[in-house]
């Protein structure tokens, strides 16, 4: 589909408003429809802006699903503007409206319409109109983000966006094992990857250095497992209540928690919580170093399995998501044949409890169970054997989501100078980031089983909200972009335009975040 992103960054926005408003000057005109992260599929500029105005309401038709959108709305907008922007039914053209309607939008897309009258969001499912107000929101001043009365004006750009999303799933993970994050914390991040329609959140609940979960039939899991963490700070772990709260939130943002329990490697927060999972029967000692691939699960003990029936039983309670996550990576302590083994016992208990597997891609040296992901975070120059092992599992069904770490792993330094996070994958600056294609990435695999992209930020030396900020920021819309805009919308020069014309939106919101001189920055 043919775009000129360019040239809509030059559309004139100017004229006439609402009836009775003041004309929008040229200091003050709206945002052009196409400078939006992600990219929209179609854009059609053209008429008269809407402005927002203290006699704006918000029309929304009965849907308690559609109201609670339209409620989450006008939370974002009544802080800045001042204005009640009251709901109301939808009997009439003026004002922001959200309708659900039957159309060629699928499960999360959306069509936006502005003009003099109004702005129409229009979508089949809640999602939808969900992803169609994140458009709204950045199509407006990025002062509406500030939680005090801003002066405005606040004017959307007339035309016609045509909106829908290339993967089903673009996620996102954050590793509150290596450093915990509370419940406060993990909900800021979740509003942060629904302003780029992120739709999936991969919780990494469990690691060597701490277990995050209360699970009942394993109570020392979190209560001993959980209490420390990388450099021997106190740790912390979520209650069941707690962790249902955090599944609540993201589902009020339109996202799926996906919690990963890793295993067989991975595990001394259990082994050293519980001496029998251990084949010598010894506990060891609490890990706060970030050394890999030392610990393991006794594959050949019985209370092996009876410990991950239970986790997983409780766990797959307590997540109404479809994916449930067994890691299976850097497992160096496990002899081949004892991981296929594993492998072969564990994935049946995911399906009994009604999940759909996930696991990193040395899944595929196992036999990946029908229908199961495998998460690929292999490099670039990763061995040719290792990509064709994991392009031969997809070739026989199973599906791929892409995390390349040397692409989207956002722990990675941008430079030799950045003070925080690893290097072990390389440098990735914001460019390395964005500029690679999913559906071509793994030579040999279809096309058909990419089912998405995830940005992993793993916490080693990520330890305060200022600290997730910097390192997803401004590399996560990028990944967005990716997993949302349309292979033919995919360009470097334009999308850096675009980032850049996010920063004012990321201080109004208070988020940090990591000047690459690769992108052209406003002026202070």
């Amino acid at each position: 589909m043919a775009r000129a992103l360019g040239a809509l960054l030059l559309v004139a926005a100017a004229g006439a408003v609402t009836a009775g408003a003041a004309p929008v000057s040229p200091a003050t005109a709206p945002t052009p429809l196409g400078r939006i992260v992600p990219a929209p599929a179609s854009v059609t500029p053209g008429g008269t802006p809407y402005r927002i105005t203290r006699s704006t309401v918000i029309r929304v038709g009965g849907s308690r699903e559609a109201r609670r959108v339209a409620e989450y709305l006008a939370g974002l907008l009544r802080p800045a503007t001042g204005y009640r922007l009251p709901l109301t039914g939808l009997g009439g053209p003026l004002g922001i409206r959200l309708v659900l309607s039957k159309g060629p939008f699928g499960a999360e897309g959306y069509r936006l319409d502005s003009g003099r009258h109004g702005v129409t969001i229009t979508a089949a499912e809640p999602a939808g109109l969900f992803h169609g107000v994140q458009t709204l929101r950045q199509l407006l001043p990025a002062a509406v983000e500030k939680r005090t009365v801003q002066p405005g004006p606040w004017a959307v750009a007339g035309g016609t966006v045509t909106d829908r999303p290339r993967y089903a799933y673009r996620g996102a993970m954050l590793d509150v094992s290596r450093h915990f994050f509370t419940v406060p914390q993990v909900e800021r991040y979740i509003d942060q990857l629904a302003l780029y329609k992120i739709n999936e959140l991969h919780l990494h609940l469990s690691d060597d250095q701490g277990w995050r979960l209360a699970i009942d039939s394993w109570p020392r899991l979190a209560a001993y497992g959980g209490s420390t963490q990388v450099g021997g700070g106190r740790g912390g772990h979520y209650t069941k209540a707690q962790y249902e709260e955090i599944v609540r939130y993201a589902a009020s943002r339109y996202l799926e928690v996906v919690p990963e329990i890793d295993m067989p490697g991975h595990t001394n927060a259990a082994l050293a919580s519980y001496a029998e999972l251990n084949c010598d029967g010894t506990a060891p000692p609490l890990y706060t170093g970030t050394e890999v691939g030392f610990s393991s699960l006794c594959v050949g003990k019985r209370v092996t399995y009876d410990f991950v029936a239970d986790v997983i039983r409780e766990l797959a309670a307590l997540t109404p998501g479809r994916y449930l996550h067994i890691g299976g990576d850097e497992a160096h302590s496990t002899a081949h044949a004892d991981y296929v083994a594993f492998m072969d016992r564990v994935q049946p208990i995911v399906a009994k409890y009604g999940k759909t597997v996930i696991g990193w891609h040395q899944l595929t040296g196992a036999h990946p169970a029908p229908g199961a992901l495998a998460q690929y975070w292999g490099l670039d120059d990763t061995g040719a054997d290792e990509k064709a092992q994991v392009v031969d599992a997809a070739r026989h069904g199973t599906g791929l989501i892409l995390s390349p770490a040397d692409r989207v792993y956002l722990d990675m330094k941008y430079t030799e100078d950045t003070p925080l996070g690893q290097d072990w994958a390389g440098l990735v600056e914001v460019r390395r980031s964005y500029d690679w294609d999913p559906g071509t990435y793994l030579a040999g695999a279809p096309a058909s089983a990419v089912r998405g992209v995830e940005a992993p930020l793993w916490t080693e030396t990520v330890v305060t909200d200022a600290d997730i900020d910097y390192m997803a920021f401004p590399r996560l819309p990028g990944v967005a972009e990716l997993g949302w805009s349309p292979a033919a919308t995919h360009s470097w020069d334009a999308y850096r335009v675009r980032l850049a014309a996010q920063a004012p939106r990321w201080d109004a919101l208070g988020i940090p975040y990591y000047h690459s001189p690769q992108v052209p920055w406003p002026a202070p």
